[in-house]
């Protein structure tokens, strides 16, 4: 599910280029079972799958002896939001080791004794955690250095500042009788800045009042 993702745009031409390494590691590989199974019935009795401790122990504990992880993580509806603050924290980090629960989740000891850091990216379930880690990685690894051509357009993302981006045009600046606003094409960089900036409190101010309270009180 992950391959053609990451195989592709900035994240594919990151890591031609040397800027991002992103290897995937199949838990079906760790199993001993013979028909290579990683998950089984719950205790207790509730319907669903869950994975297995001993694959995931033993795919874990075999990557660590390869390096040092300054994070194993766990996509979890329960984990910690993941937002903008969170990918610049963790694309300061050296390594990071993924893990993509599936079906109910994972074992409960594995999170017990294994992971360090529990990560959500919203407030709804999804079959497995795949798409939750390739949005992680797609966040992380264009804040790292020489992934985009230019490292001002990461720094003046939306959230990077905790409010909405400002509107944003290109050419032709009249189309269909629908002009670009005078001030971004006058030249003035002061006019402008602070043209953005009004833009971008009032944006936020309407659709995401729960940021724009937190930028107030700062």
């Amino acid at each position: 599910m992950i391959e053609p993702f990451i195989s592709h745009s900035i994240l594919g031409r990151a890591q031609r280029e040397g800027a991002a390494e992103v290897i995937l590691h199949n838990l079906r590989d760790y199993s001993t079972d013979k028909w290579r199974r990683v998950d089984d019935y719950p205790f207790g009795g509730e319907a669903g799958m869950v994975l297995k401790i001993e694959p995931i122990v033993r795919a874990i504990e075999s990557l660590q002896v390869e390096r040092v992880y300054d994070e194993v993580i766990y996509t979890s509806p329960d984990g910690d939001t993941f937002d903008q603050g969170m990918a610049n924290d963790l694309s300061l980090k050296e390594n990071l080791l993924i893990l993509c629960g599936h079906y109910k989740g994972i074992d409960q000891r594995i999170r017990d004794h294994f992971i360090t850091k529990e990560i959500s990216v919203g407030d709804f379930v999804l079959t497995g955690g795949e798409l939750p880690a390739a949005l992680m990685v797609d966040a992380i690894v264009r804040l790292l250095p020489g992934v985009l051509g230019d490292v001002e357009s990461a720094l003046s993302d939306t959230f990077q500042d905790g409010l909405l981006a400002p509107p944003i045009y290109t050419r032709p600046a009249d189309f269909r009788g629908w002009k670009v606003p005078d001030i971004l094409l006058s030249g003035h960089e002061a006019k402008i800045q602070a043209w953005k900036e009004e833009q971008a409190l009032e944006r936020t101010r309407e659709r995401r009042p729960d940021l724009f309270e937190k930028v107030n009180q700062k």
